[in-house]
Parts: structure tokens; C-alpha cells; sequence
């Protein structure tokens, strides 16, 4: 048993979180402000406290050092109704044990505080520093938007090699500024290369350097972009596309701290971190034998998924605003009608954020200072795969998924897919063998008699 102190003004969540701790066992408390909780710490030593960020009085981040010196600094778990960039960053500096958005489930609070009652060795505490803007475009109240802010956190207090995997729009580079810019290296550069514009034959003297000489119109000497980031970040974009040869050497340089530029023998030491970002799933490429697995493990020490808009339709409103507040005429902000979000939250934004801010700038265009309105859209981009064509799979899940929503039975959607596809499946056969139904059903893995019934059912003329 262990006493637990609970701070909030929500009666609800002291209900909530006090009973959750007293069906595990143990005995709570409970303070409505930081300066109650004080109070009750004079003669009250909790194992554990929760601790509400939004407050009467001081909040629970302003009050948190005091709070943790008054409780001979036990494990304080931090909640929020306002999740955002900022207030993560703040709760991991603050040394929070944990940091949890509402509203949260049963599981969530309890398995948090039987962790924060477990024994431990030490607890290592950070101080707040200054408060840092988010980053361009990284706005959202989402759980899942929540939860990157929380990992970009983590990752900004350490200084271990992340990977950030997404789809491609979805904010990998921003993610990678937003670690680099709220962590200790914040002051050196931010040296961002994306691997796939790299010409094969010129990565590993772009990566690394050359000396003079050391090639075919190699006149002078030049830093690679290793280098140009020492005590900073090295963001690599599209990592997945990096030659095996380079792989070899990038390893070297993470391992041992230097960099040895092509041409030359005498390596130069360098220290950066290295965030990588691809929207390819990078562990199948380990497994193809296309990346090493030792880089893999070493890039991958912090891994980050950016969830794709598609899965955090709740953010579009609050994304609509701030781009629209970029892309307004100077003090003034594109407004949008109701009818123009929700069209806006009903797409499946393939192009994730990227393509969202693109068709916010379209409509903006095209409304000429008037609201946005449905028609000042453009139309939504299909799907697409990692070779660039259409994804027609996607494309038929999308679509049932739609015409599930209206309440669609299955055996009617069934029998409306096949209306849609088989009647240009058809012509494209009969066309590309000039209407002979032999070929065109042995193409299609079809009995003639059942190609031409069909044709015949859909209107089709063998010319």
C-alpha cells in the first residue's frame, strides 16, 4: 500500500484517478490547486503525486519544483487537457515521470502509477528552460498528434539517433527541426540532405567531403555535409535511398566520430546527431538485404511514427487556421465556411499535410478574398504508391469505406463495385484486341461466352 496525492480542480478526475488508486490497494489524497497541495505536503508524504497541468492559481508546471522539493522529490505524473508542443516539452524538462493528455482510460493512470510506486534507484530531474514556439505546421489536439508531441519531447532530452517514419507530407522534416531546435544542440546548425535528389556517384562526396584533387574537377577541397553539421544535427531525409558503399562509411563515422573525406587518408573528427526520416518501411529493406542491419539499429535508437492526416481528422480545423493565418494578406486571416471543413475532414489526404496546405492555398486563390467555400477546392488526389501510379486497392477501400458510412448492405456494395469496374475492364480488354472476345477473355481468365454475356449486359459493342 502507498499514499498517492491527487491534484486537480476537476471533482471527476480526483474521483476518478483516487478510486482507481484505492482499487490497486492504496490511499489517496486530494488538493484542488498547487497551493493546497503544498499545504497538505507539510504533513502529508505521498509515494506519488498527480498533478493537473491547468490550475487556479499556479499552474501545475510553474508549481511542479515546489512541489517536488516539498515531497522529497517522488515521482510527480503530469495530465493535461491541452496537449500540445510546448506544454510536452515543458513536462519533460520539468523531469515529470510521466506525461498523460486527457481524457485518458483506466489502464492508462493506473498502469502510470503502479510504475511511479515501483522502487527505483534514482530519479534524475532536469530544469525548465525558456519556452520555445512550436514549430511551423506542427499544431493539433489530437491523441495521436499528442503523442509525436510527447516523442519529440523525449527525443529532444536525449541525444540518441532517431528514425521518423510517415508518409510521405505528413511532416518528417518539421518533426526533425522541432527534436533539434528544443534540444541541447539547438544553438549549432541543422544540416538537412535529402539522400534521394543525390546523384549515386556523388553521395559519398557530398556525405563526407572531398580533398583536392581527389576526382575529375575536384579543383578544391570541400566539406561533406557531415562535417558541415558538427555539434549540431544531420537531418537525412529518404534514408532508405543511401548506396551501400556510403552505408559502410556513414556506420564508421556514428561509430568512432570522424569522417574521412574521399581522397583522403586522414580522418577528420566531427560530432553530430543524426535524425533520419523515410516513408518506406525500412526494416523490410534490412531484410531484402537493400540496408544493413547494423545501421538500421544504429539510426533507429529512437524511433518516431508520424501518424498520416487522414488518422487525426480532428487536427484539419486547427491546421485550416494556421495555414490559413500564414496565407492571408498581412494581419488578416483567409476565413472558410463550415461546409468547406467538413468536406475538408471527409478527404483522405494521401498527400497528408503537405497536400492539405496545398489545397488550402488553391482555395485561397481561387475564393479571391471571399470565404472558402466547397467549390474553391480543388478535386482530391488519388492515392498513390511508392512507384507514383494509382493504388487501385486503396482507392476500392476508400470507397467501400464511403459507401459504408451511408449504410450500404454488403451484398448491394458488392454488386455496385463490380458495375463500376467491370464495364471499363472490359472495354480496355476488347480494345487493346480489337474486339476479338477469344483474346480478350483469355486475358481476362474468362469464358467467352461469359465475356460476351457480359458485354452485351453492359451495353458493350465488340467495335
Amino acid at each position: 500500500m502507498a499514499d498517492v496525492l491527487i491534484v486537480d480542480d476537476e471533482p471527476s478526475v480526483c474521483w476518478a484517478v483516487s478510486s482507481l488508486a484505492e482499487a490497486k490497494g492504496h490511499h489517496a489524497e486530494i488538493a484542488a490547486s498547487a497551493e493546497e497541495a503544498l499545504q497538505k505536503l507539510n504533513t502529508f508524504q505521498p509515494a506519488a503525486i498527480v498533478l493537473d497541468v491547468r490550475l487556479p492559481g499556479k499552474s501545475g508546471l510553474e508549481a511542479i519544483e515546489a512541489i517536488r522539493s516539498a515531497s522529497q522529490n517522488v515521482p510527480i505524473i503530469l495530465i493535461t487537457a491541452f496537449g500540445d508542443l510546448e506544454t510536452a516539452v515543458a513536462a519533460v524538462r520539468s523531469g515529470a515521470f510521466e506525461y498523460i493528455v486527457k481524457p485518458f482510460d483506466a489502464a492508462t493512470i493506473t498502469g502510470a502509477l503502479e510504475r511511479a510506486l515501483t522502487p527505483r534507484e534514482t530519479t534524475i530531474a532536469t530544469s525548465p528552460n525558456e519556452s520555445i514556439l512550436p514549430p511551423d505546421g506542427m499544431v493539433g489536439k489530437s491523441l495521436s498528434i499528442q503523442t509525436v508531441f510527447k516523442k519529440i519531447a523525449q527525443a529532444a532530452a536525449a541525444d540518441a539517433c532517431v528514425l521518423i517514419e510517415g508518409e510521405s507530407g505528413s511532416g518528417k522534416e518539421l518533426a526533425a527541426r522541432a527534436i533539434h531546435q528544443h534540444s541541447a544542440r539547438s544553438a549549432g546548425p541543422f544540416v538537412a540532405v535529402n539522400l534521394a535528389s543525390l546523384s549515386p556517384s556523388l553521395v559519398e562526396s557530398e556525405l563526407f567531403g572531398h580533398t583536392r584533387g581527389a576526382f575529375t574537377d575536384a579543383h578544391d577541397a570541400k566539406p561533406g555535409y557531415l562535417q558541415l553539421a558538427n555539434g549540431g544535427t544531420l537531418f537525412l531525409d529518404e534514408v532508405a535511398d543511401i548506396p551501400a558503399a556510403a552505408q559502410v562509411k556513414l556506420l564508421r563515422a556514428l561509430e568512432h566520430g570522424e569522417v574521412t573525406p574521399v581522397g583522403g587518408g586522414q580522418p577528420v573528427p566531427t560530432r553530430f546527431r543524426v535524425i533520419s526520416a523515410t516513408h518506406r518501411h525500412l526494416l523490410s529493406q534490412v531484410e531484402e538485404g537493400d540496408f544493413r542491419h547494423d545501421l538500421y539499429f544504429r539510426l533507429s535508437a529512437f524511433r518516431l511514427q508520424l501518424p498520416p492526416l487522414r488518422e487525426r481528422v480532428d487536427d484539419i480545423p486547427e491546421l485550416a487556421k494556421f495555414f490559413l493565418s500564414q496565407l492571408g494578406a498581412a494581419g488578416q486571416s483567409a476565413a472558410i465556411t463550415t461546409a468547406a471543413l467538413t468536406e475538408l475532414k471527409r478527404r483522405p489526404w494521401y498527400g497528408n499535410v503537405r497536400e492539405f496546405r496545398n489545397a488550402l492555398e488553391h482555395a485561397q486563390i481561387v475564393s479571391m478574398g471571399d470565404a472558402i467555400r466547397v467549390e474553391h477546392l480543388p478535386a482530391a488526389a488519388p492515392p498513390l504508391n511508392t512507384t507514383g501510379h494509382v493504388d487501385l486497392a486503396e482507392l476500392v477501400r476508400s470507397w467501400a469505406q464511403q459507401q459504408l458510412a451511408t449504410g450500404e448492405s454488403i451484398d448491394d456494395l458488392h454488386a455496385r463495385l463490380l458495375a463500376l469496374v467491370e464495364p471499363p475492364l472490359l472495354r480496355a480488354a476488347l480494345e487493346n484486341h480489337q474486339g476479338q472476345f477469344v483474346a480478350a477473355a483469355k486475358t481476362l481468365g474468362m469464358h467467352r461466352t461469359t465475356v460476351k454475356k457480359k458485354a452485351d449486359e453492359y451495353g458493350i459493342s465488340s467495335d
